[in-house]
């Protein structure tokens, strides 16, 4: 129990408040659910970040479309389109069960409703999958 500081008698929180947020051992669904979105939320601001450098290249005029195209059809960026919309559908999805779960609708059942949920987001990933590699 090295790892918890006691600040008053009746609350304890983790000396690392950082590791702490990510750390899903020995947990539950929803604290992985918990934990993953906040990583996808990460990846979601990063993905922005980098989609403006990417966009930049326009910035070059013809030559930089004609870079820009070759990019994006490139299949490790396609690779990373997958990956985008697998953040975008599990923090979206997650994101409105934990919202509903907050309001009070679907508490008791908070983990059928994340798989459902989930079910429909690998539905949609594999659809979206396959027709950014075919078109």
């Amino acid at each position: 129990m090295e790892h918890i500081q006691k600040t008053d008698k009746d609350t304890i929180r983790p000396r690392n408040l950082l590791k702490a947020w990510f750390d899903v051992r020995k947990r539950r669904v929803g604290s992985w659910a918990f934990a993953l979105n906040r990583l996808t939320g990460l990846g979601l601001v990063v993905y922005l970040l980098l989609h403006l450098v990417v966009l930049s290249i326009l910035l070059q005029g013809e030559a930089g479309w004609d870079k820009f195209i070759a990019l994006a059809r490139h299949p490790l960026f396609l690779l990373m389109d997958v990956v985008l919309i697998f953040g975008i559908l599990f923090h979206g999805l997650n994101g409105i069960r934990v919202a509903l779960v907050g309001m009070g609708i679907g508490v008791r059942s908070h983990k059928a409703l994340f798989w459902i949920l989930m079910v429909i987001a690998l539905a949609a990933l594999v659809t979206s999958a396959v027709l950014i590699y075919t078109i």
